[in-house]
């Protein structure tokens, strides 16, 4: 039985961050992975998703380019070459992700299904691994909803969406979130009559609702059919088509598809791993049960990620990797972690970006009175205009200190400019430091600013002030 300072299992982000920082600290390290590193956000995630977003978007301005005064063939969408121009990309970056980087570093990698036979011992291949410490990062999967025929129907998900190779005449995606969402708007642009069908009352229904329904009307101008306060409650299919029965409170509905997809969510990846023996407790939907310091039950196990629910970001799961390494390592420093400024984007065009509350959730934490919302018009930022990208908005959430309780960004590389409100708000600094930095002209982050500027020309355009300000400027004539 070999012996390890920390056997990780998952090899995904949460994973490998953690892998390469024990290797580094001179851990005895351990890396059990199912498949093949890199996780989600490499095979079926982040890395093959934005690059067909990218994709999309070239069409739409190759669509777009009498608008900019030039003149060329009709666009032809060759699917095949987009998906595997897309693969091509998975291949490249995956390279930061190769079993032999993490080997030299120190690390045993070790493939195949495991699952622990103690708390302290995991098996693999008949293979036993000791453990001083754990981390389990096994990351989610999609949900499939029980809907009488959807898997029948062989329903498409994120993950097998991406092994097409034809591309779908039409397609009905049931979910309106950010995959349902980003997938909607990618095969819409290449050429697919697409449907979306969401239960409900938003799309994007975590964000906040001003800037859903302005993005609805985007998206809906482009071509794409969104009906919402809608459930599917049966698919059934003949021949090539699938016929998609649903209830809405204005009566019932039928769709036609020549595919399904469902994107409705992600669920934890806790079968098989035994965590019963290992003394872990978990929730088949929430994830493993961690406290602030992502210990679990077992005192020195600890879990990251996707696994663990909430925040199934890849950004989340590299901070997550951070906290479960330094605590697995050294438990006396006891870190923990910090929800309250999480940043999330939505790749659609324009991106939909946010960190902290939304009006309402604001309102009904504070009160009305000590709510102050700012606004600035994407169609009022001049690089925004000149790139024809005038589209969007910003809005700002703050307390009556102008600290920011929640920013929203719906515009160009909104998950760009997101960050300088993801600092403001992490050290408490006041919209009012933002407006007062220059800003370079002319580009994008403009809005940011504008959209700090709101502050004062409200304290300053409205009320009593102007009043004070003409008599000084009076007085001193």
């Amino acid at each position: 039985m070999k012996r390890y300072d920390l056997v990780i299992i998952g090899g995904g982000v949460a994973g490998l961050v953690s892998a390469s920082g024990a290797a580094q600290l001179g851990a005895r390290v351990a890396l059990v992975e199912r498949e093949s590193l890199g996780g989600d956000c490499l095979r079926t995630g982040c890395v093959p998703t934005k690059r067909l977003v990218h994709a999309a978007k070239v069409a739409s301005l190759m669509r777009r380019m009498e608008e900019f005064g030039l003149e060329g063939d009709p666009l032809k969408v060759n699917f095949q070459k987009v998906m595997q121009s897309m693969r091509d990309v998975r291949v490249e970056i995956g390279k930061n992700d190769d079993p032999e980087r993490f080997r030299k570093m120190g690390v045993d990698v070790l493939f195949g299904d495991g699952k622990f036979t103690g708390p302290n011992e995991f098996e693999i291949k008949g293979e036993k691994l000791w453990g001083r410490r754990f981390i389990i990062a096994t990351g989610s999967r999609p949900v499939m909803l029980p809907i009488p025929g959807l898997k029948e129907s062989g329903a498409l998900t994120n993950e097998t969406a991406l092994e097409l190779d034809r591309l779908p005449g039409s397609i009905a995606i049931l979910g309106a979130g950010p995959i349902g969402m980003e997938f909607a708007q990618v095969f819409s642009r290449l050429g697919s009559k697409v449907t979306v069908i969401e239960k409900m009352g938003q799309i994007l229904p975590r964000e906040d609702k001003e800037l859903s329904d302005t993005l609805f009307k985007i998206l809906s101008a482009e071509g794409i059919r969104i009906d919402v306060c809608t459930e599917v409650k049966e698919v059934r299919q003949s021949g090539e088509v699938k016929t998609l029965s649903a209830h809405c409170p204005t009566g019932d509905k039928t769709y036609e598809a020549d595919e399904v997809m469902i994107a409705i969510g992600r669920a934890p990846n806790v079968e098989g791993l035994n965590l019963e023996a290992a003394g872990v407790e978990y929730d088949r939907r929430k994830g493993i049960k961690a406290d602030e310091t992502l210990r679990t039950t077992q005192k020195h196990i600890y879990a990251c990620g996707d696994v663990v629910g909430q925040y199934a970001f890849t950004h989340v799961a590299e901070y997550h990797a951070g906290i479960a390494l330094s605590n697995a390592l050294f438990p006396v420093v006891k870190r923990k972690v910090d929800y309250r400024v999480v940043p999330w984007s939505t790749f659609t065009d324009p991106e939909l970006a946010r960190i902290g509350l939304t009006e309402d959730e604001a309102k009904e934490k504070y009160g009305s009175k000590n709510v102050h919302v700012y606004r600035f018009q994407f169609k009022d930022v001049d690089r925004a205009v000149i790139e024809g990208e005038g589209h969007g908005l910003i809005k700002l959430v703050c307390d009556s200190k102008a600290r920011i309780l929640g920013a929203h960004i719906l515009g160009p590389h909104a998950g760009e400019l997101i960050h300088e409100y993801v600092l403001a708000m992490r050290e408490n600094l006041p919209i009012t430091k933002i407006s007062r930095a220059i800003h370079v002209y002319p580009t994008d982050s403009q809005g940011v600013k504008r959209a700090a500027d709101q502050y004062y020309k409200e304290k300053l355009f409205t009320g009593w002030f102007p009043k004070l300000a003409k008599w000084l400027i009076r007085r001193g004539s």
